[in-house]
């Protein structure tokens, strides 16, 4: 039995009152709040156990190293991974994602080759393939999504090629909330030789996720995101993918000898970790998934889709209200305008005013909001701590805008 009560209690922040009410946190796909084990355990880690890791032989030294070291464990049984050493800590999907771009697919890409990405993906997911575009001519290949917001996963794969050289693809929107069939995608894409990067930055928040299903080269996720704090993520690779790819940074930890003439290379995933690292970021992502694993992800998504269920039929009783995405089987992700002359910035304001935070502008997702045929949209997305009252209170909110923008 999935107890809200108490999960409630465990976030300190939604304690508290913004403008005079109680704060309604529905921005959760931009950012979601910590737990009080994540808090705590950054703090003591901070007070009582801080010390550099990989270079000290004195207690504090070895201590931070086994917790961080262990934090990688964490990440590899919350994604069903078998070796740790796949997994390489990163400051975040947008850092990953860059890392597969330099150090993997940089050197093995030319004019005229192929990266298939959709509509829907992040910025996260598009900027970095562009830098290819811009300095090597690389051809980025497009996917429309569907008119309910969906994505056809076998219009991803018939867009593969002959020169395709990788495919990436979001697990997730963070606009719609449109769930992706990413592991038909990665086995169809293996069968023909060509790699997938799977953006699991929204797709691990909401579901259970195991890698080994999805038949991907390359799977990334954020840790502020998942209950965790900013500046911490990781990325599983493929170990024949790792073995493909040059440095991304360069600088202490990451090396195994350095003279004036020659530089050789510690083994992965230290090979990819180049200096001082967020030790204690770490940490507290190590925390946030021990607590989601011990929720049980599939409570947590059974949570999300009776939520999500509950907003959809409260908010397609809106008819003034201007829904983008509603796919089946979709997250609890709902990107909306106002008909009238309300622009997504004037109704978060006043939501905001009555302490209900949401997201409004393009959600770093340019691409779709032109295919939407809208420049800014607000967003409403819920997490593991969001209740059906906090759906009436949003409505309700909504339903004064209407009245005060006519």
């Amino acid at each position: 039995m999935y107890d809200l009560a108490r999960v409630r209690a465990d976030f300190p922040i939604l304690s508290r009152q913004v403008n005079g009410r109680p704060l309604v946190y529905l921005d959760n796909g931009a950012s979601a709040q910590k737990p009080r084990a994540v808090i705590e355990a950054m703090n003591h880690a901070y007070e009582m156990e801080y010390a550099n890791v990989h270079r000290g032989l004195h207690h504090l030294s070895t201590l931070a190293t086994e917790k961080y070291e262990e934090v990688r464990r964490i990440i590899a049984r919350f994604l069903n991974v078998a070796d740790e050493r796949e997994i390489v800590f990163t400051t975040g999907t947008t850092e990953g994602i860059n890392m597969v771009s330099y150090a993997w697919a940089a050197p093995r890409m030319q004019a005229g080759d192929e990266i298939v990405l959709s509509v829907l993906e992040h910025h996260a997911n598009i900027v970095p393939w562009h830098f290819l575009r811009e300095r090597q001519g690389v051809v980025l290949k497009w996917v429309e999504p569907e008119a309910d917001g969906g994505l056809d996963a076998q219009k991803v794969i018939d867009a593969i090629g002959p020169r395709t050289k990788l495919v990436a693809i979001t697990q997730m929107s963070n606009v719609t909330g449109a769930r992706v069939d990413v592991g038909a995608i990665g086995r169809a894409a293996r069968a023909r030789g060509v790699p997938v990067l799977v953006d699991g930055s929204q797709g691990a928040v909401h579901a259970p996720v195991s890698v080994p299903d999805l038949a991907c080269d390359f799977y990334v996720i954020t840790g502020h995101k998942l209950y965790g704090p900013s500046g911490s993520g990781a990325i599983w690779i493929a170990p024949e993918r790792m073995a493909e790819m040059r440095p991304f940074l360069g600088g202490g930890d990451m090396i195994r000898e350095v003279t004036r003439e020659t530089v050789t290379y510690a083994d992965p995933p230290m090979k990819f970790e180049a200096g001082t690292p967020g030790i204690v970021q770490q940490i507290g992502l190590g925390v946030a998934l021990e607590y989601l694993m011990g929720l049980g992800m599939e409570n947590v998504a059974a949570h999300e889709a009776a939520l999500r269920d509950y907003a959809l039929s409260r908010l397609k009783g809106l008819n003034w209200l201007n829904l983008q995405g509603t796919s089946a089987g979709k997250g609890a992700i709902f990107s909306f305008t106002l008909q009238g002359p309300a622009h997504a910035h004037d109704i978060s304001t006043v939501l905001d005013k009555k302490g209900i935070a949401v997201r409004a502008g393009t959600h770093c997702a340019m691409p779709l909001l032109t295919h939407l045929g809208v420049t800014a949209t607000c967003r409403a997305s819920f997490g593991l701590y969001n209740s059906k009252a906090e759906v009436d209170a949003l409505v309700e909110a909504l339903e004064f805008c209407r009245e005060l923008f006519g």
